[in-house]
């Protein structure tokens, strides 16, 4: 039997009802018999164990545990934790233990969750298909053939797969939304400073952002309330407290407004998506949401702005890995040997593509065309989105373009495999909220999400319009797959 939602689980660890011990034992037989999608770089199975055991003791004095008590939490293998291996999925950190715990892994066991193990991942979380993984692919649990997305594949792949119920993960340019998206679950990015970096692994440090992956809204809020707040040891992180969830969730959305990007759903996205799309937008408005089309120019640019800033980051980020310090060392001669073989060595073919763009974006005579442009391209997104939410309180896209693909299919071509997170990476670079929701089947029958996109510190309003998606979709008929943009909808069309 696999674990049940987080909330159901924690309380009824909280309340007796149950042992911490029996929700991990069930998550761990759960990750061996779901061995083949390779999800897991690491089980801490024996730690996991003593760890619910201590929970269930303090239950037993009458101590409360916290809000995710007993229940079981999977890491991304970038995320920092103390005696543990973090290898980022690349050879060249290949069995490293950092000396200390994130901060959210902290928030984590203060809590009451128990960690039992690192999820796979694209590359230093470079990839969009968990493909680029040093110890191997991870497998869609609905098609074994299929990517689950990536980066954060591993994460998807374990909550989908119901081998755990919660998984962190980080989102750069989409990397906790597109593999939600394509396994199906809930995944979401806060907004910048909100969840602490403190502990995870630098890709890109302007765009990088620890969220929640879940079954369930109500999940992933939860889990994100844990995580989330001020942090001193991360210098981006606000101070502003992040208050009650619980409203928002059960609040409906009469008077909702609701904007469906038209930039973000035109060519390239295919009409079984788009079909879910304006689904989603007609379930809103027949709720009582006030949906229309609106207009973020800058969007289309936000794929060429964001493989010239993120890339530029992670070559000085990923400088640190020179064979000196930590990780792997290949032999040489000299110094400088050391370095280039260690280097050759360690990082996969995707790494080392992006740390020549990044490189050569910052080079004298090349820094302000293309890096420099994209910095002011990115400027224009963040006030292309301030002008939509002043008509809209929310926005809604597709996630990804399509549904899983299928594995090599999109490795050939870097360009066609960066085009998976064209409807992701416009809320990283203007640093908001957005949460990816299951919303029915597409071609093949696989899993579709639907996008909902909040301005900064904006989680409560986005929070709200997910949970009212949720609850809608039983009742929701898809729309005929057509091509083109989703057309807009008013206030109380019928999906």
């Amino acid at each position: 039997m696999s674990p049940g939602p987080a909330a159901a689980i924690a309380a009824a660890v909280r309340a007796g009802e149950r042992s911490a011990a029996s929700a991990v034992q069930e998550s761990l037989t759960a990750i061996a018999a779901g061995a083949d999608l390779g999800a897991f770089n690491a089980v801490t199975a024996e730690a996991a164990l003593a760890r619910a055991e201590a929970i269930d003791s303090a239950v037993a004095a009458g101590e409360d545990p916290g809000p995710l008590a007993g229940v079981p939490v999977a890491l991304k293998d970038n995320i920092c934790t103390r005696g543990t291996p973090t290898t980022c999925s690349s050879r060249i950190l290949e069995g490293w233990e950092p000396p200390y715990d994130a901060t959210v892994v902290d928030l984590l066991n203060a809590a009451g969750a128990v960690v039992v193990g690192k999820t796979n991942m694209d590359e230093f979380a470079m990839g969009s298909s968990t493909e680029n993984s040093a110890f191997g692919p991870t497998r869609n649990p609905h098609d074994p053939g299929r990517v689950p997305g990536g980066s954060s594949g591993g994460s998807a792949a374990a909550v989908a797969g119901g081998l755990t119920p919660l998984a962190l993960a980080s989102d750069t340019g989409g990397s906790i939304r597109q593999p939600a998206a394509l396994c199906g679950i809930v995944g979401m990015k806060p907004t910048y400073g909100r969840v602490s970096r403190y502990g995870l692994v630098a890709f890109a440090s302007s765009l990088d952002q620890i969220g929640p992956m879940a079954r369930t809204v109500t999940d992933a809020a939860l889990l994100y309330s844990v995580i989330a707040g001020h942090d001193p040891l991360d210098s981006t992180s606000i101070p502003e407290p992040v208050g009650n969830l619980n409203g928002a969730l059960a609040g409906d959305v009469d008077g909702l407004r609701v904007g469906i990007v038209t930039e973000l759903c035109g060519e390239g996205i295919d009409g079984d998506v788009l079909a879910r799309l304006e689904a989603a937008a007609g379930a809103l408005a027949s709720a009582g949401a006030e949906v229309g089309e609106v207009s973020v120019p800058a969007a289309v640019f936000g794929l060429s702005a964001y493989f010239l800033i993120a890339p530029a980051e992670a070559s000085s980020n990923l400088a640190r890995y020179d064979g000196v310090r930590y990780g792997l060392r290949v032999p040489a001669p000299g110094a400088v040997d050391m370095n280039v073989a260690t280097r050759t060595a360690g990082f996969g073919d995707e790494v080392k593509r992006r740390i020549m763009l990044g490189s050569f974006a910052l080079s004298a005579g090349y820094y302000e065309a293309y890096y420099g442009k994209a910095l002011k391209v990115r400027t224009l997104v963040m006030r292309d989105f301030a002008a939509a939410y002043e008509r809209f309180d929310v926005l809604l896209a597709p996630t990804s373009p399509s549904v899983a693909f299928r594995f090599g299919e999109r490795t050939a071509n870097p360009l066609t495999m960066y085009l998976s997170d064209v409807c992701t990476v416009a809320s990283n670079l203007a640093g908001h909220p957005a949460i990816s929701v299951p919303f029915g089947s597409g071609a093949d029958g696989l899993p579709v999400g639907v996008q909902v996109m909040a301005p900064a510190l904006g989680e409560d309003v986005m929070f709200r319009a997910a949970a009212a998606l949720e609850r809608l979709l039983p009742g929701t008929q898809p729309a005929a797959a057509r091509a083109g943009s989703a057309g807009a909808v008013t206030k109380g069309t019928a999906p």
